[in-house]
């Protein structure tokens, strides 16, 4: 199990994501959080299950920084 985000940003109410899968709810959430705050149309933002696998991690590196990280898949 993973975690993918989406979010609204446009009159349709629609939401929309993106391939990127996290390993946590609190990594997906950090992301969807920078993402709304970088595009100016985001209306609402969620993170939902996913059955896809994890290839993305988000690391702390600061008291408010973080680094993105793309998981390799298992071969």
């Amino acid at each position: 199990m993973s975690y993918a985000t989406e979010v609204k940003a446009d009159s349709t109410g629609t939401w929309a994501g993106n391939q990127l899968r996290f390993a946590t709810h609190e990594e997906a959430e950090i992301y969807v959080k920078d993402l709304a705050r970088r595009w100016t149309l985001v209306t609402d933002t969620r993170v939902v299950e996913s059955t896809d696998p994890v290839n993305r991690r988000i690391e702390k590196v600061g008291e408010r920084s973080y680094q993105m990280h793309i998981v390799e898949a298992a071969s």
